[in-house]
């Protein structure tokens, strides 16, 4: 995508199509769970990803020293780390429902980004969304909710490491670095126990769907990422981030066949209200450029 077509396709519309192709490949994730564990194909996903935007960005010296290689290493350990607990999450709750507690990052962004009293209304709207779901949940599965948990800490963590890199300018590059220092750091995840154990990684089918996954869900929504937070700052990035909990819904529905109930569809409902309630006060200006 070049500079000048980029700048005019709206934010929205990148994001919209950022979230789908994420949430397209959770679903694809969620297939290779009866061959891997969780944390095995979170793993395959980054590697995936970083191969793909290695061989693509080809990042200079530069970027594997000083500051901005220790920002890149914290950015995809980061990642890696959000990765890791949302597919363990999805193993044990839908999609959507996931997502929906997972955006408690997030909104915990935008509030501390403006401190008001639209803010405060967010949170306390977030918080009635997770206890919705918690409240279906806990009986079932507490482990998924725990796990959605975290997923929304290092989320939260993913939203205010990736401002930093896009306002470098070599963000991609970053992008690139950090995923691939990550991807060998975490590796060793791949061994974890699943239903066919480390052998499923010989079979070609499950590493091609592996490199579908990381394409789909890490390297076109990632990049995206970078093109929207250099346009806008980081607490409009948080409300954008406010049509991601319903498009994961849609995507459950659709590709998975997960119906969510009354309640669980009342508390997802609350996280997207929630997210899209806070208000835009303490945005930073962003740079507009290549990246």
């Amino acid at each position: 995508m070049t500079s000048s077509v980029r700048n005019r396709v709206p934010a929205p519309a990148l994001f919209v199509v950022g979230g789908l192709s994420m949430y397209v490949g959770a679903a694809l994730a969620v297939g290779l769970f009866t061959r891997l564990s969780p944390s095995a194909v979170a793993m395959l996903r980054m590697i995936g990803a970083a191969a793909v935007l290695l061989a693509w960005r080809r990042p200079g010296l530069g970027a594997w020293r000083g500051p901005r290689f220790r920002q890149a290493v914290a950015l995809g350990s980061a990642t890696a780390l959000m990765n890791v607990t949302f597919y363990e999450a999805i193993a044990r709750l839908p999609l959507g429902t996931a997502v929906a507690i997972e955006f408690c990052g997030p909104v915990a962004v935008a509030a501390v980004a403006s401190r008001g009293a639209r803010d405060l209304g967010a949170v306390v709207l977030a918080a009635a969304g997770v206890l919705l779901i918690a409240d279906v949940r806990w009986s079932g599965g507490p482990a998924g909710v725990l796990w959605a948990l975290g997923a929304a800490a290092l989320w939260a963590t993913y939203i205010l490491l990736s401002k930093r890199v896009a306002r470098s300018g070599n963000g991609l590059d970053d992008l690139a670095v950090g995923f691939t220092v990550a991807a060998v750091a975490f590796s060793p995840l791949l061994l974890l126990g699943g239903p066919e154990g480390p052998g499923a990684l010989l079979d070609p089918v499950v590493l091609v769907l592996g490199l579908g996954v990381g394409v789909l869900a890490s390297v076109v929504p990632y990049v995206l990422d970078q093109v929207v937070l250099r346009r806008l700052g980081r607490a409009r990035f948080a409300v954008l981030l406010a049509l991601l909990p319903a498009t994961a819904t849609v995507v459950g529905l659709v590709g998975l066949g997960q119906i969510p109930g009354i309640q669980e569809l009342l508390g997802i409902a609350a996280v997207i209200l929630a997210v899209a309630l806070r208000s835009r006060e303490g945005d930073e200006p962003a740079a507009v450029g290549g990246g």
